[in-house]
């Protein structure tokens, strides 16, 4: 691609279904960017996503995020990127990406060249990697091996920028990518157009997460940047929005276990020497931001697998006598529902191997056992009781017993029969159905960055 001067970037927003003003988006396309970005994906919402299949933004918000940045980026004949579809980009999220994008044309009337590009990984592939010993566990790991591969529901590779630039180079307008590397959306075409690969992917750290980097972002909305020879300037588009030193270089913290090393496929951004400075009150400018060449392009590896049905009971307790001793009254509780589980499943072996938890809100719900404060300060608390088991039936079978025995679980200073715990719901078990859990955290060294995600070329409209 021919070398620029200046390469300016428009953010959508933070994750493609989020939102974003249409006066936002609007005041960037009216900085001529080169491209328009959207990151639509990520592990934060858990495992369900990847393993279930589904979205976790409703379709109709997706669909308006995309069909006004479709519609922009076509009149203004800038390419569109999007990654991460449908929240953990496999099959059936591309899948359902595509169809949207497709009944856009349609409704507007619109055509352009569509890239998917699939990150699900072939099962046999992944085992051949293992066999071959390229596959590496990140800290920390669960035990990977063919077995895990298996009975993961499903398994993608997180990819880098290169997918991105070798669909633009086919002709590509609109590029909606499986699982990606956020960070890859926005930083492999400046660093094509001769932006120094640091900048670049600082830039893009900071884009992937739309106005996130604003002072105080109400709610999600569009970010800019213009990358140069040395430097780069970050701006929020809202009027209302505006960024300082601070909060683009707090942004750093986010996500990362490390502020100053972020790791991506191809290398890992050096951000210790980075200077942030205020360009007025919106706008700040960025320096000194580094890239180092991996030795060795690895690709991230994320899987789910399904961890059975699970069924749920919300709970809240006033009682004084019981939050003084709420640790102990749940240890009593366990005891009595294992021994009620007993009874009632002594020739079920499959029920034994269900998981009980209760979670206290109020005490160290959030953190569990990290939690530091070890006082109750509240005059009532929630308790989840949660059952995990191999059927729906199994697992709401045992929450029920367990909110029974909850219910009335008597305590020392109790004379009588006395309920203890409040139920909202009627019934009071809520059943969540199929769960999942994430069993991979691995990266595997592919023989170049494309073998993994093959790209299909659609025509719109």
């Amino acid at each position: 691609m021919t070398a620029f001067d200046e390469v300016r970037v428009l953010s959508a927003t933070g994750v493609c279904g989020s939102g974003f003003k249409e006066s936002s988006l609007e005041a960037g396309m009216a900085k001529m960017p080169h491209f328009i970005g959207c990151d639509a994906g990520s592990t934060d919402p858990g495992p369900f996503s990847l393993g279930s299949g589904k979205m976790a933004f409703p379709e109709r918000a997706i669909r308006r995020d995309l069909k006004l940045m479709i519609k922009a980026a076509r009149s203004a004949g800038v390419p569109l990127l999007v990654g991460s579809a449908g929240t953990a980009g496999g099959a059936p999220h591309l899948a359902k990406y595509k169809d949207i994008v497709l009944d856009i044309a349609k409704e507007e009337n619109l055509k352009f060249s569509l890239a998917l590009i699939h990150a699900e990984q072939d099962k046999s592939y992944l085992k051949r990697k293992l066999a071959e010993g390229l596959v590496t566990p990140l800290d920390p790991a669960p035990e990977f091996s063919d077995d895990v591969i298996d009975r993961s529901a499903r398994i993608v590779g997180m990819m880098g920028e290169e997918p991105y630039l070798r669909a633009l180079e086919n002709g590509a307008d609109v590029i909606v990518a499986g699982r990606s590397s956020d960070c890859a959306i926005f930083a492999g075409i400046p660093v094509s157009k001769g932006i120094a690969p640091g900048l670049a992917w600082h830039a893009a750290k900071i884009l992937e997460c739309g106005a996130a980097a604003a002072v105080a972002r109400p709610s999600p909305d569009c970010m800019f940047a213009t990358l140069r020879g040395d430097h780069f300037d970050i701006e929020p588009l809202a009027p209302e929005l505006r960024c300082s030193p601070q909060s683009v270089a707090a942004h750093s913290l986010y996500e990362n276990s490390d502020p100053f090393r972020l790791v991506e496929s191809s290398g890992v951004v050096d951000l210790s020497d980075a200077t942030y400075e205020a360009l007025d009150e919106r706008r700040v400018r960025v320096r000194g931001s580094k890239f180092e060449p991996a030795n060795i392009y690895t690709v991230k590896l994320e899987g789910a697998e399904k961890a059975g049905y699970q069924s749920i009971v919300i709970g809240g307790i006033r009682d004084p006598y019981i939050i003084r001793q709420i640790d102990s009254w749940v240890e009593r509780l366990r005891e009595r529902v294992a021994t009620r589980v007993q009874e009632m499943f002594a020739d079920d072996p499959i029920a034994g191997r269900h998981v009980f938890d209760v979670r206290i809100y109020g005490k160290n719900g959030v953190m569990g056992a990290l939690e530091p404060v070890d006082t109750i300060n509240s005059h009532e608390i929630c308790i989840i009781m949660q059952v995990t088991a191999a059927t729906q039936e199994i697992a709401t079978g045992i929450v029920s017993i367990a909110r029974h025995q909850g219910l009335h679980l008597p305590i020392p200073e109790w004379g009588g029969f006395i309920t203890g715990v409040a139920c909202p719901f009627s019934p009071a078990y809520l059943e969540r159905g199929e769960v999942y859990r994430f069993n991979v955290n691995h990266v595997v060294a592919p023989a170049d960055p494309y073998e993994m995600f093959p790209i299909e070329y659609v025509n719109a409209g």
